[in-house]
């Protein structure tokens, strides 16, 4: 049985434009999990967060942070939670142990200068704690805003899209922090676009989508159930058309003839290929290499929202 840490139901957003931000979330986040929110730009993720983090109103619905209600619990609810937003915006000129530790009296907490160490020893930032921000480099601002979100000791912490515009170094190393803090205990809960951030990062993907989501699924499951596998077979010579004996496969001819792409359910691999061969064999047709490939989380992805639009 999972503990849930975070539960929004019946959620809307409509704003005074008549735009309907999110329309009926419901969503339970287990505690100690990392959740992956998937989706495209104006989706809804940021205004999803905005609102568990207390930032911007619902229209209607329910939201509770271990059980504290945001609106009728504000205070408590609100000092569970860290956020590390997208955008930098802190005091250029402040030192980096003062923000840090500025953020940590902001939700009323004692001043703890150990904790406030052990976060900037654990983001590589203590050398740099009499800095003043404006010196410091793009990735180290980035794990700034990480070391505000954790200086009150939350429980629930959100990403919203963390790695957007940080080069593939930086990411890795994101990916590595993100995951050290997950062992600590903290639930995390990302938004991205990036497919890959996903599929490397979560435990469970929810797929946001005009407002909606459209599903909530562990990744694994996620990958078993559409993992669809591809077999690209690059013949001997062209065909102008697939024989009659193979027209029930699902095969499809490409690159003026010259490829056969068989696709067939990943976990079902041996009923098909041999078969395949086999019938190929038998039509005569001779291929001199083949490849395989699986569909990755980006194609998936593409394939819901495509069924939604």
């Amino acid at each position: 049985m999972h503990e849930t840490v975070l539960s929004v139901s019946g959620l809307f957003k409509t704003y005074a434009s008549g735009f309907h931000a999110l329309k009926n979330i419901n969503l339970e986040i287990r505690r100690g999990e990392i959740f992956a929110l998937l989706g495209p730009n104006g989706a809804g993720k940021t205004t999803l967060i905005s609102i568990i983090c207390g930032i911007v109103n619902a229209s209607a619905g329910k939201v509770l942070v271990d059980g504290h209600d945001i609106a009728e619990d504000y205070r408590a609810a609100r000092s569970l939670i860290g956020l590390v937003p997208q955008e930098l915006t802190t005091e250029a000129f402040e030192t980096v142990w003062n923000t840090v530790s500025y953020s940590r009296g902001l939700f009323g907490k004692p001043a703890n200068p150990a904790h406030i160490e052990k976060v900037l020893r654990d983001l590589s930032l203590w050398d740099k704690k009499d800095n003043a921000i404006r010196t410091l480099s793009g990735g180290m601002k980035r794990r700034l805003l990480i070391a505000k979100a954790l200086s009150h000791e939350p429980q629930v912490l959100f990403l919203d899209e963390p790695t957007a515009g940080v080069d593939v170094t930086l990411r890795q190393e994101m990916w590595q922090l993100v995951r050290s803090l997950r062992a600590t205990g903290v639930t995390i809960i990302l938004t991205t676009h990036y497919i890959d951030e996903a599929e490397e990062m979560a435990d469970r993907i929810g797929v946001i989508n005009k407002g909606e989501i459209i599903l909530v699924e562990d990744k694994v499951e996620l990958m078993r159930k559409l993992g669809r596998k591809q077999l690209t077979l690059h013949l001997a010579q062209p065909l102008a058309r697939i024989p009659a004996g193979l027209s029930a496969l699902p095969l499809e001819l490409s690159a003026g003839g010259n490829e056969l792409t068989y696709t067939y359910d990943a976990h079902s691999e041996h009923l098909g290929i041999g078969k395949l061969l086999e019938d190929l064999e038998r039509s005569g047709i001779v291929f001199k290499d083949l490849q395989t490939n699986q569909s990755s989380l980006e194609d998936i992805f593409v394939s819901l929202v495509r069924e939604e639009a």
